[in-house]
């Protein structure tokens, strides 16, 4: 199973990837990055997009309606996904969020960790060069192969 400098080096493999990186969205600290990033600072890069994780991941509006009101599926570790039984542990109900800028997309993939759940993989794709639908797909894949240690 693949690290995050593993995972990031197959994210820079797909057409049209011109930085990546893996962050702790309650945080906002890059575990990992490689490439460039929009602004030319991975770490403000990764603060930046951690706030757009986190306000996707917590908004009560995304979550299952069975857990919504559960206190033990708290915002912080994540709102259950709704293909998940009602006992199963909970995890990112967002799996992803793309963003669409006159230049390229990001998208932030969660990872769903043993532990807490609260990290993500930012991609940053060129819109002429990259293929939305295969990153998206991509992404997926990795993230599923990331162990973090």
């Amino acid at each position: 199973m693949p690290g995050i400098d593993e995972c990031l080096l197959d994210v820079m493999r797909l057409p049209g990837a011109r930085g990546a990186a893996v962050v702790d969205w309650t945080s906002g600290l890059a575990l990992g990055t490689i490439g460039e990033s929009p602004n030319g600072d991975h770490e403000a890069t990764a603060a930046e997009t951690a706030e757009v994780a986190r306000m996707a991941a917590e908004q009560p509006v995304f979550a299952r309606a069975a857990h919504a009101a559960d206190p033990a599926h708290s915002a912080l570790r994540g709102p259950a996904r709704p293909d998940r039984s009602p006992t199963a542990p909970p995890g990112p109900a967002v799996e992803d969020v793309i963003v669409t800028a006159a230049a390229g997309y990001h998208i932030l993939r969660f990872v769903e960790t043993a532990f807490d759940s609260s990290v993500f993989l930012h991609l940053w794709l060129d819109r002429s060069e990259g293929n939305l639908a295969l990153a998206r797909i991509r992404l997926g894949e990795i993230a599923e192969r990331l162990v973090l240690a």
